[in-house]
């Protein structure tokens, strides 16, 4: 058996490198990004205190204790957050508390978007930054988290709540916590 020659080993490296790039490539395109566990699930919600959108003030992680909550994080710049937004005010509409977090947005355009499309909030904290979404493992608006009564996250839909799965998958989580 022959040796492969040092010089047609450096030749093909960039080929070598290629394939392996491109079949690693390849692998993450088939991964679903909505499957990603957050570690947040069966957790406390990260404490946070913001500043409220319409009024002086500002809401806590603490103001999440004592009821199921729907954290619901959008933006008036967010297309995906126009869609299921006929969805988020069907769930306040049928009683679900539903606690806004607006995300990296113009509180103008916030207001604005609100006064056209309606208000489904029960209070709208301002992440202005987004320092806290970060802290609570925000990838990107929309997201939602459903929080027990002791103010832990039970479950996180990332999208668009208006996708038949997504919300199938909520209202089952919703339905074992106690209201």
């Amino acid at each position: 058996m022959e040796k492969i020659q040092p010089s047609l080993l450096k030749r093909l490296m960039p080929l070598i490198i290629f394939i392996a790039l491109a079949a690693l490539l390849a692998i993450g395109l088939t991964l679903n990004p909505r499957l990603v566990p957050s570690p947040l699930i069966g957790k406390p919600a990260p404490e946070f205190d913001l500043p409220l959108l319409f009024n002086e003030g500002s809401f806590s992680n603490k103001d999440l204790m004592g009821q199921v909550t729907l954290v619901n994080v959008w933006a008036s710049w967010c297309f995906a957050c126009r869609q299921e937004h006929e969805t988020v005010k069907q769930l306040s509409r049928s009683g679900v508390r539903i606690i806004g977090l607006n995300y990296k947005d113009e509180p103008d355009d916030a207001k604005n978007w609100l006064a056209k499309l309606g208000n489904p909030y029960q209070v709208i904290a301002v992440d202005y930054n987004g320092r806290i979404a970060i802290d609570w493992g925000v990838y990107g608006a929309p997201e939602t988290f459903l929080i027990d009564k002791a103010g832990i996250i039970r479950h996180k839909v990332i999208g668009p709540l208006s996708s038949k799965e997504n919300y199938d998958e909520l209202m089952s989580v919703m339905s074992t916590l106690e209201k």
